[in-house]
């Protein structure tokens, strides 16, 4: 059951929910969630937000719902003043001894929203993080292509990074997902062009959802795409190495 805390003060969860797929969801998320006295969501300005989507059919027991409006992907609203925000909402839950449940998408400490409500809450409250399915192993497991085996190197990479760095950690490792694609796409492009990687690179969209693409970024036309999709490049220095490229 819930560690309902004696004490005055309430406890705080941080949830993760997968990619999208809600059977993804671990057993002890499925629980915690329907046993929380309120479920927070990170929303945008308008709307719900992914999480919440992935979590609604499972849903039996909860009746309070809080919506954190915090920036997704590119926002307009300043980043730090929505969690601080975020933050006050939660801070008044969890002093009335509220057990509150924070849910994100993927794993709460991997490019989780979650994180920074733990930085401002967790040395005043009792916190418990249960780890989510995160999108890389989601895109491994629907591109049906093991990322990486024995002694190899696996890279995360945001999007975001500056040309020349992102170019030089695809040439340090075996394979890579770039994360956080979205309007980083053309840049990202051609860094795979100019290494010759594109033939080994799959663009992956809405891993394990209904809306799911995945395709070889050689024939990707798209020019504009989700900030939350990813490019999965595998056997990296093998392919370079080798005279494949």
């Amino acid at each position: 059951m819930i560690q309902k805390n004696k004490e005055k003060r309430g406890f705080l969860y941080g949830i993760g929910v997968g990619p999208g797929d809600p059977e993804l969801l671990t057993i002890k998320a499925h629980r915690l969630i329907n046993e929380c006295d309120i479920l927070a969501y990170p929303a945008p300005e308008v709307g719900e937000g992914l999480a919440l989507e992935i979590v609604r059919p499972l849903l039996k027991n909860v009746t309070e719902f809080l919506p954190l409006r915090l920036p997704i992907a590119v926002s307009p609203f300043p980043a730090q003043r929505a969690y601080d925000q975020a933050a006050l909402l939660l801070e008044v839950q969890l002093e009335a001894g509220k057990t509150v449940a924070v849910i994100c998408e993927g794993d709460p400490f991997f490019y989780g929203s979650f994180m920074y409500l733990f930085e401002r809450l967790s040395e005043r409250f009792k916190t418990k993080i249960v780890p989510g399915v995160s999108s890389p192993m989601a895109g491994a497991a629907v591109l049906k292509t093991p990322l990486v085996s024995r002694n190899e190197v696996l890279t995360i990479l945001p999007g975001p990074l500056e040309e020349a760095d992102l170019e030089q950690r695809l040439l340090n490792t075996d394979a890579a997902v770039i994360m956080k694609v979205g309007r980083h796409l053309p840049k990202i492009r051609r860094v795979l062009r100019h290494l010759r990687l594109e033939h080994c690179a799959h663009y992956v969209e809405h891993a394990t959802m209904h809306n799911q693409q995945i395709i070889p970024i050689e024939n990707l036309e798209a020019q504009n795409v989700p900030y939350f999709s990813m490019i999965l490049v595998r056997k990296i220095k093998s392919q370079l190495t080798s005279g494949v490229v």
